[in-house]
């Protein structure tokens, strides 16, 4: 709030008798001298002019005649701290000046400037998963008539975002992953044409956005490679709304807003898995049934996690798996026999997996793996081919133990288990295969939010 300064200034041709009366007006005690320019030229109060007039001065003196020039005065970058310090001292008043010395606001005791609002940002980020086995289980069309069950673990790879609210209706978006930057008057329009930001609008309409917002977003990963990137996304732009929620989402409430976008609103097809993976972080058994889903955490020793860490390593095969259909593909399977009978192989390998973990039975990890891709191969015909294949051939050549493709299919990661003697030899025929590797660091925590004031 600014003072009304009219109140506590008087001009430096005034008079003494002027003066008293002004500060009689304001009850301050005190009274400023400023030019036409509103120069500060000094200060009186009531004891500097009843001082004055004992010497024998008159009410028709000239105020700045008995004015202290050699006033105390801050300017709008002293820091409240500062000020409280100032007016813990005895200090009564303190002029505000800018750079040219003129009077923009007076700080007393009971009139100290309101802080200023500064831009307030909520941000997030939400790790990328891999799984271990039970793709394919998790999907609505096989929990119609059958209980599905997957295990994975989130990785220190991220999806990032920043938020910040508008006054506005406007909706601006810069996306470094799509190299692109946009900016729509209003939620209709971006739904008339959102061009590359389809599940961000989307996720928009998902949580009926009313209000304006700037959303930056870039991740560590690229996409379509099967690590759930497009889960992260929408789990680290719904943790920046919930940052400004009140009634906060909790992890599951979340989890089914991401799965609402992406495979309701957009019709994209695909399991649960990701969306619950993302937000919820680290090692979990998940559960899914006809009517409810649950997460089940797996608690593993340090020892026992370094050790599996240290065991495993992402191979991109420089190849995506857009407009594949796999889902699709794999949903009109489940009419055969053997399909489901591999998928509920699958289910019961990932307890298998399980509980190889909680006994920290590392070594059966490589074996476990080569089981659930063999399976995962069956679910369709799209899922791997004879490029992927020849991949993970001379992976296992080259010290591998086992490994699958992850995610819904077709190009993207492998992640292969190898023993750790024997991770350089994997490591330089990836290099001379002339892909691309990444070791393996795992995530505990799911998607993490926070806000901050600049």
């Amino acid at each position: 709030m600014k003072t009304n300064l009219e109140k506590y200034c008087i001009s430096f041709s005034s008079t003494i008798k002027e003066a008293i009366e002004k500060i009689e007006i304001n009850e301050e005690g005190f009274i400023l001298i400023i030019n036409e320019k509103n120069v500060l030229l000094g200060i009186a109060t009531d004891g500097d002019i009843r001082r004055h007039l004992i010497k024998k001065g008159v009410l028709n003196d000239k105020i700045v005649e008995c004015s202290n020039k050699n006033f105390i005065s801050v300017d709008q970058k002293t820091s409240y701290e500062e000020i409280y310090k100032m007016l813990d001292d005895n200090i009564k008043l303190l002029p505000v000046l800018n750079n040219k010395k003129v009077l923009v606001n007076v700080i007393t005791k009971k009139n100290i400037p309101e802080r200023q609002q500064r831009d307030y940002y909520s941000r997030a980020k939400a790790p990328v998963r891999i799984s271990f086995s039970g793709g394919g289980s998790d999907t609505t069309s096989y929990l119609k008539n059958n209980n599905g069950a997957v295990i994975n673990t989130t990785i220190s790879l991220f999806s990032h975002c920043s938020l910040k609210k508008r006054e506005d209706k406007k909706i601006i978006i810069d996306s470094i992953d799509l190299n692109q930057n946009s900016s729509f008057q209003d939620l209709n329009q971006m739904n008339s044409n959102p061009g590359k930001f389809k599940l961000i609008n989307a996720l928009l309409n998902t949580i009926n956005l009313d209000h304006g917002v700037e959303l930056s977003l870039k991740s560590d990963f690229p996409f379509s490679s099967g690590l759930g990137g497009s889960s992260a996304v929408c789990a680290s732009i719904l943790g920046c709304f919930n940052e400004f929620r009140n009634d906060k989402w909790d992890e599951y409430e979340i989890s089914e807003l991401a799965y609402q976008a992406e495979r309701l609103y957009l019709g994209i097809e695909g399991g649960w898995q990701d969306q619950y993976a993302t937000v919820f972080g680290g090692f979990n058994l998940m559960e899914f049934k006809s009517k409810n889903n649950l997460v089940i955490p797996i608690r593993i020793s340090n020892e026992k996690k370094l050790e599996l860490e240290a065991s495993l390593i992402l191979c991109y095969t420089n190849s995506n798996h857009l407009d594949l259909n796999i889902h699709h593909n794999q949903k009109n399977n489940l009419v055969n026999k053997l399909v489901l009978k591999n998928i509920s192989k699958s289910v019961h390998l990932t307890y298998e997996i399980r509980d190889h973990l909680l006994k920290g039975e590392i070594n059966k990890m490589g074996q476990s793996l080569n089981k659930s891709w063999e399976l995962k191969k069956t679910f369709s015909n799209k899922i791997s081919n004879e490029k992927l294949n020849i991949i993970y051939q001379k992976a296992i050549l080259n010290g591998a133990k086992g490994g699958k493709l992850l995610g819904a299919g077709g190009g993207g990661f492998f992640l292969f288990f190898v023993d750790i003697e024997n991770k350089n030899k994997l490591i330089k025929w990836i290099l001379k295969a002339k892909m691309t590797y990444i070791n393996v660091n795992f995530e505990n925590e799911g998607m993490t939010s926070w806000s901050v004031r600049v």
